[in-house]
């Protein structure tokens, strides 16, 4: 403030309580203190179900279920089951890496994509078929080994399929965000496939 306007507002000089004001001084933005990094640049972690929570996951749950069905339905035993369920898996799964790569190979959306990046993303979409046919071709193989007579072991691989189906059903809405409502209705209806192999086989038999 000028001398000549302080001298006039403030004759006997400027109170204590006016002079000890200080500016405020400015807060110190979170975003840039060490260890306070903002939400949005924060590094998302990989989602472990991610690769195996697809499309493919389910498909290759219901294809397994399907040899199973057929191979009963012409009396086969649970190692010729077995052989048969490894192999149509193998050779799906391989067509599938081999057409998912040829798919995105190429240019799409103005982003050159390259052959060993599109062969990583088609291999990685493909983990949920192969590894869904894990847990039912072990319960085949307990079966070959005779462990087990080849009818339990047919029966328990289709209820596992089902709990299979079920579960990808409910980590696939629980990664959506979905009420505990649709959580249960997506397990009960992706499940519901499981069970509709399981009537082919009583209808076949």
């Amino acid at each position: 403030m000028p001398t000549t306007l302080r001298s006039q507002f403030f004759p006997a000089g400027i109170p204590k309580e006016v002079a000890g004001r200080r500016k405020p001084k400015p807060k110190k933005d979170e975003s840039t203190t060490t260890g306070s990094a903002h939400p949005k640049t924060r590094a998302q972690r990989p989602d472990p179900h991610a690769s195996f929570v697809t499309e493919e996951s389910v498909y290759g749950t219901l294809l397994v279920s399907g040899m199973i069905v057929v191979s009963g339905g012409y009396g086969a035993t649970s190692w010729e089951t077995f052989l048969s369920v490894l192999g149509t898996v193998i050779v799906f799964w391989a067509a599938h890496v081999y057409a998912g790569t040829v798919a995105s190979h190429g240019v799409t959306q103005g982003d050159e994509i390259t052959l060993g990046a599109a062969f990583r993303h088609a291999l990685q979409r493909s983990v949920g078929f192969f590894t869904s046919a894990l847990a039912p071709l072990v319960v085949l193989l307990i079966g070959a080994l005779r462990i087990t007579p080849d009818a339990v072991v047919m029966w328990v691989a289709l209820w596992l399929g089902v709990v299979i189906l079920g579960a990808l059903g409910y980590i696939a809405f629980t990664q959506r965000g979905s009420s505990w409502r649709i959580r249960i209705l997506g397990t009960l209806g992706t499940a519901a496939l499981g069970v509709a192999m399981i009537l082919l086989k009583v209808l076949i038999h």
